[in-house]
């Protein structure tokens, strides 16, 4: 679109103009505001916002209102392709140019470049970079330069990409030209790191929320992961696009199976797959509705999809910082959406042995135990899991948010300081050098090959623990490991040791509750579900479905994603409001002038349809 009447207005002014004809939003939230203005008047900023917080606005909403093209550095091909796909279908003037273009495509965005036919240009930084690139662009007015996902620039993140650090020389080459970095996670470390990689000449740093109040969380101990996993997707989010998380390709592949047999539409993501399968995964998770992928951490950063309903990990992830930024892409158009784990020590025990394998330094492998550490507390909460995880963040939070499991249903602690001595007890007399499942076999007197062959039958502690199940005993193990009472040992085999803290325990001087399992409904097959986690309330759940089919036929029809059409909370504002003309249709949230006069007219036909058929 030409943005000449938006940048000739006055600059604030402006800013709120392209927010409601370009974007169809009424007001900025949170710190938008604030880093949109330091932006636009040329300032630089480190900005720190959740997934689904509206990061791309904060630099989208300056790049057209300043003069020049703004240059945009994202790290994945496809997360640059599905924004600048949204872009266009906003009428806003947006390429990329990357490896991916044939030399004709290339030629025609360089020449829309020099020709000031570009309000946003997305790049990587590995092309960015490039001498005749930069040498290219000293003859184009800059409006900024964005560097989104900028937690790659640090060793401390979780995606470290070391060609981000090279982009601390633009300063130098474009001085004048303000900057801004993004990210939806990272920690203190991080973001020191990311300020002094940078930004040597300064910036505001802008810290919104990290609270995601549309998520609703939930943690229990894994007993049958195919059952609890089917049951959860049956119980809330049949027919929902959603992400599986799991920690192996072989995982993926087995997990996808499973749900492909229960009748949902499942597909595996992993980087073991040829490279036209991951695509095709990749397309169909993105341009249909309710599919589920079930990948390893290599899905996701570059998914600009506002509809997923749910985010299921099947196995623990490495830290909070990974687990929050996968939860994170849940609920993107702040709908409700639910972040579901379900966990075990053998996952600690693997995690703690790809550590001891790696190649990072002591120093980087302590840091990453504490981090791990910090996530086995986080699923061990009896509160409420909002402090601990934004904690983490450096963000407090006063705790009952009624929207995670331990808020909605209190775990119930019971005192278990005898069982907990005699777990410590034996954990010391095997020599703290077993796993969990050696120590049980021994507290609760089951002869195995073993336990007979290492003299462990004899030990004072053989059989104490037998009038409680197994169960039991690898709850309390995981608790007290939580609780920082036992550790593993650091070469990463799984073999429990005591910490110095326990011996407060040992000796009487403390008392130890253990959080007892909660029970969870189950219910059958995925496709009956009631859907609970549904974006309406159900009067209005067939107006809904008939403006989510419509929107897929237009999406089809054009090549698009269907949330490119518009995203499911516009959806939810029609069938709510049932507007009868243009004008109202045009006042909803997320209708923009350009999406008014594109599609307006269809929405507003199958809306005054279903009035009449209702009437």
């Amino acid at each position: 679109m030409s943005s000449e009447p938006i940048r000739s207005a006055g600059r604030s002014d402006a800013a709120r103009r392209v927010l409601r004809e370009v974007f169809g939003f009424e007001q900025f939230r949170g710190e938008q505001a604030g880093v949109i203005d330091t932006v636009i008047d040329g300032g630089n900023a480190l900005v720190l916002m959740p997934t689904g917080g509206g990061k791309s606005l904060c630099y989208q909403v300056p790049a057209l209102v300043r003069d020049g093209t703004a240059l945009i550095v994202s790290p994945l091909i496809a997360l640059m392709h599905d924004q600048v796909e949204a872009l266009k279908n906003l009428g806003v003037r947006a390429e990329v140019l990357n490896s991916s273009l044939a030399p004709d495509e290339r030629m025609r965005v360089l020449r829309d470049l020099h020709d000031g036919a570009l309000d946003l240009l997305y790049v990587a930084p590995e092309g960015l970079m490039q001498p005749h690139m930069l040498d290219r662009l000293a003859s184009v007015p800059i409006a900024l330069l964005a560097i989104d996902e900028a937690h790659c620039v640090s060793q401390w993140g979780h995606d470290f990409r070391p060609e981000y650090l090279a982009l601390g020389a633009l300063a130098e080459r474009f001085p004048g030209v303000p900057r801004i970095a993004l990210t939806a996670t990272a920690d203190l470390r991080t973001r020191d790191e990311i300020e002094r990689a940078l930004f040597a000449d300064g910036c505001r740093r802008f810290t919104a929320s990290f609270d995601r109040p549309n998520i609703h969380y939930q943690v229990a101990p894994r007993t049958n992961a195919r059952r609890q996993l089917v049951d959860f997707i049956g119980r809330e989010h049949a027919g929902d696009a959603g992400i599986v998380y799991c920690l192996s390709r072989r995982r993926c592949e087995q997990v996808a199976g499973w749900l492909v047999e229960e009748g949902l539409d499942a597909l595996p993501y992993h980087a073991g797959l040829e490279p036209e399968a991951r695509r095709r995964a990749q397309d169909r998770f993105i341009r249909e509705e309710g599919v589920i992928v079930v990948a390893t951490i290599a899905f996701g950063m570059g998914i600009d999809k506002p509809d997923v309903r749910f985010v299921a990990h099947l196995d623990l992830p490495r830290s909070i910082e990974a687990y929050y930024q996968e939860t994170g892409r849940a609920g993107r158009d702040g709908l409700p959406s639910n972040a579901w784990m379900v966990y075990g020590l053998d996952d600690v025990y693997r995690l703690r042995q790809m550590l001891a394998e790696s190649e990072l330094s002591d120093d980087r492998q302590r840091i990453e135990r504490q981090r791990l550490e910090a996530l086995l507390g986080y699923c061990e909460q009896v509160g409420c899991r909002r402090p601990p995880l934004l904690g983490y963040f450096g963000e407090a939070h006063p705790g009952d948010c009624g929207h995670c499991d331990n808020c909605q249903s209190p775990p119930k602690l019971g005192d278990a300081t005898e069982p907990a001595r005699m777990a410590l007890s034996c954990v010391y007399r095997t020599g703290q050098r077993f796993g969990a499942g050696h120590v049980i076999d021994v507290l609760v007197g089951r002869r195995t090959e073993r336990v007979e062959r290492l003299g462990h039958d004899r030990l004072s502690t053989f059989g104490i623990g037998e009038e409680h199940a197994r169960g039991y005993w690898q709850a309390l193990l995981r608790q007290l490991l939580a609780g920082g009472l036992l550790a593993t040992d650091p070469d990463g085999h799984g073999g429990l040791r005591l910490d110095p803290s326990a011996r407060a325990l040992l000796r009487g001087e403390l008392r130890w509750k253990m959080r007892e399992p909660a029970r969870v409904p189950k219910t059958g097959r995925a496709r009956t579900s009631s859907r609970s986690g549904a974006p309406v309330a159900p009067e209005h759940a067939p107006v809904f479905d008939q403006l989510r089919a419509l929107r897929l036929e237009l999406a089809r029809a054009e090549g698009v994603p269907p949330y490119v059409v518009f995203h499911d909370a516009t959806l939810a504002a029609m069938a709510e409001a049932r507007p009868q003309t243009l004008a109202a249709l045009g006042d909803l949230h997320g209708v923009g002038r350009h999406k008014l006069d594109k599609y307006g007219e269809k929405f507003l036909e199958r809306l005054q349809a279903l009035n009449a058929s209702a009437g």
